[in-house]
């Protein structure tokens, strides 16, 4: 089956199985792998990117699904040689450790601001509460979301 999917702003037309996950085809077909598969069954948030400015783990949507979407992956963040203010604040802010986590978390956070630009702790916790990091007590990943929040538009 024939899609077509704006990732990061650049029009991708492919053939493509029907069955075939969005995580695979951004990974496999788009070349694109800063999205990390992690569990596979929507747990763990690993595969978070944003469709149509909405947060979505992509192991859990169909590439036809996506067909005709805007999809924007932790690359398509910095503009121009600048890190997004999120991937900023989790460089500032020590955010990651090993780093599975951190372009789902991103992305997840992404949302948040989108919709919320001064979230309170408690926001932002909820906002990230479908992304797992294993490494980290997540208190680092909070201040980093704040730091982009205090330095975004700035």
């Amino acid at each position: 089956m024939k899609i077509g999917i704006k990732i990061n702003g650049k029009w991708h037309e492919n053939d493509v199985e029907p069955r075939l996950l969005l995580v695979h085809y951004l990974r496999d077909v788009a070349s694109l792998t800063g999205t990390h598969i992690g569990c596979e069954s929507s747990l763990c948030g690993a595969c978070t990117v944003l469709l149509n400015g909405d947060a979505v783990k992509s192991c859990t949507v169909l590439a036809v699904q996506a067909d005709g979407a805007e999809v924007t992956t932790i690359e398509g963040l910095a503009r121009d040689g600048n890190l997004h203010p999120l991937q900023q604040g989790f460089w500032e802010e020590h955010g990651l450790q090993c780093g599975f986590c951190t372009p789902g978390m991103i992305m997840s956070a992404c949302q948040l601001l989108a919709r919320n630009p001064h979230p309170s702790r408690g926001e932002i916790r909820e906002g990230i509460e479908g992304n797992l990091c294993r490494c980290t007590g997540y208190q680092h990943i909070v201040k980093a979301v704040e730091w982009a929040a205090e330095h975004s538009g700035k």
